[in-house]
């Protein structure tokens, strides 16, 4: 993967096939510590200790489709590669928590992409799942809660087109207002 935002896209997929129903993604960038980190965590199925310690591995899959799970390796490997740190805690039914951190300006250092429409494409996607996306950046943040939205909009389905370009645009202000 060439950004940071299709891993974090790739373990909320995982997230949302643990049945989440509830899924938070932190992202904070720090000049001054010279960091980035990236957690994200939800209410899923969650995983037993013998899971837990497996799910480092390429071959192993809750999958039937195919016997490869390359997105938490992959993820794990970004952030090592570039002086980082990765970690993973879950417990069965209470959820999961990814948490990847990255030398902010490290050479090797993936550019975080396009999170305006990764988070767009999730929240249309899945909108009966409740996503929390909270981004800070030397300090400024933006935060955008699906489920306060919902609650504005009413009988208004977040999907409505007129909502998406609304959610859009605002998604595209917010982040850009922290930069």
């Amino acid at each position: 993967m060439r950004e940071l935002s299709l891993h974090i896209l790739d373990i909320v997929n995982n997230s949302i096939k643990a049945d989440s129903t509830l899924i938070e993604i932190g992202i904070e960038e720090d000049d001054k510590i010279n960091k980035l980190t990236i957690i994200i965590k939800d209410n899923g199925k969650g995983m037993d200790d013998e899971l837990l310690k497996k799910v480092n591995d390429p071959f192993t899959t809750s999958r039937t489709t195919r016997t490869v799970g390359l997105g938490i390796p992959l993820f794990k490997n970004a952030a090592l590669l570039c002086g980082g740190s990765f970690d993973i805690k879950s417990k069965p039914d209470v959820g999961t928590i990814v948490t990847a951190s990255f030398v902010l300006n490290h050479i090797d250092r993936q550019p975080l992409g396009d999170m305006s429409s990764t988070l767009l494409t999730m929240i249309t996607a899945n909108s009966d799942i409740v996503f929390v996306y909270h981004h800070v950046v030397n300090g400024k943040g933006f935060i955008l809660n699906t489920q306060q939205i919902k609650e504005r909009l009413g009988n208004v389905p977040i999907t409505t087109p007129e909502v998406v370009l609304w959610l859009k645009d605002y998604i595209q202000e917010g982040l850009t207002n922290i930069i």
